[in-house]
Order: structure tokens, then sequence, then C-alpha cells
């Protein structure tokens, strides 16, 4: 039998996660990587620069799509900045490794996940391992929502405006790292917002804290 709890919800006003606890444990935590974990735009715009002499200033990048570059040429940067080496060097956010390590210390599951291609996975558990970021699932594909629904994710992470509407169609919390292509997702009353993972640490606290004492009662 399902149980609600109510709480202070980080989202805005109270709320009712009735999904959330239909079964006393850990919360299911869903988590991109590129511009999540770490910044990646720099190293877009860096490739891009370097292959075609386009820079991709940050600060301007209003929208999720690139008009900058063709289709093909995108794409080509893409694939270059998710080399082995440039994942393996990349540069996690401050904040993020400690926070999640604290949720998945505390018993909470941690699914990380990529649009990366399949072949990437390798490279991108061995960054996982090197910065200390603990995990139990690790997931590269273009469907991380199908995924997430598979493993019954209760909270999603990312910086896609599409993939935060599609986690909350299928029931999924959705909260994000602010940058400027996900500014009018964050104005959504379903998608909590955070500068960086402190802030995100913080607001999510309370949610977390909550599943901890129906774990331990």
């Amino acid at each position: 039998m399902g149980h609600t709890v109510q709480a202070e919800s980080p989202w805005g006003e109270m709320k009712c996660w009735t999904q959330l606890t239909s079964l006393f444990g850990a919360m299911r935590i869903a988590i991109d990587i590129d511009s999540t974990l770490h910044h990646y735009w720099d190293v877009l715009s860096a490739v891009s620069v370097q292959r075609f002499g386009v820079a991709l200033p940050y600060e301007e990048q209003f929208s999720w799509g690139i008009t900058r570059l063709r289709p093909e040429q995108l794409a080509l940067c893409i694939e270059e900045s998710h080399s082995d080496a440039r994942i393996l060097t990349g540069q996690p956010y401050p904040g993020a490794v400690e926070t999640v390590r604290h949720w998945h210390g505390e018993g909470h599951f941690v699914h990380i996940t990529s649009h990366r291609p399949l072949d990437r996975m390798a490279a991108t558990g061995a960054w996982l391992d090197s910065i200390g970021l603990p995990f139990d699932d690790l997931h590269c594909s273009f469907d991380k929502v199908a995924r997430c629904v598979e493993l019954k994710i209760d909270l999603l992470i990312d910086d896609s405006p599409a993939n935060l509407l599609a986690a909350i169609d299928h029931g999924i919390l959705a909260a994000t790292i602010a940058h400027p292509w996900n500014r009018d997702a964050r104005e959504e009353d379903d998608i909590l917002g955070a500068e960086d993972w402190y802030e995100l640490s913080r607001l999510l606290g309370p949610l977390l804290a909550s599943r901890q004492r129906s774990l331990a009662q």
C-alpha cells in the first residue's frame, strides 16, 4: 500500500510526493554528465574554434539548438569533444562529487546517464572512478528518460529542457543547474533550478532527508 508524505518542497508550494514514498527506501536519482557534472560548453567551444574557427559563446546560448555551426559540423565537434582524452581530463563542478558521494553514502541509488555514444561508456566510467564519484548504474544512450522509467527513477538532474519536461511527464521530479539555455524551463513550477551544486544540495536536502527518515523507521 502506498504512503503519502507531505513535506516542504523545494519546488515551491507544499507538495505530496506519493510516487516517491510508495515504498520506503532510498531515493533513486539520475544525474546527467555534460553541463551537469562538469562544464562541457567550454570543451565544445574549444573544439569548434580549433576545427572551424567558430566560437560558441556560453552566455549567448539561450536555446538548445546551436545555429553557428552546420549540423554536420556540430556533429563532428560533439564527437571530438567526447574523445577519451577530453573525457578523462574533465573537471567536475565544485561541490558535485562531494554532494553525490554524500547521497550515495546515505544509501540513495545513483544512476549516471548521458547522451554520449555507447562506445564512450568505458572512458566515462573511468573518469567517474578517477574523480571519486560513486554510482550504481551508468547508461549512455539518446533515450535517457526511458532508462529512468525502467529503473524507477525518482529524480532526474539534467541541463536539457526536453529531458526535464519529459521526466515530469513520466512523474519524475526534475532539477537542473542553471544555464542560459534552460532559463525558460527553470521558470516552470515543476522544475527546480539551482545556481550551482552547493545550492542544489541545500535545496534537495529536505527531500532526501525525508526519505532517510522513512528508511530508518
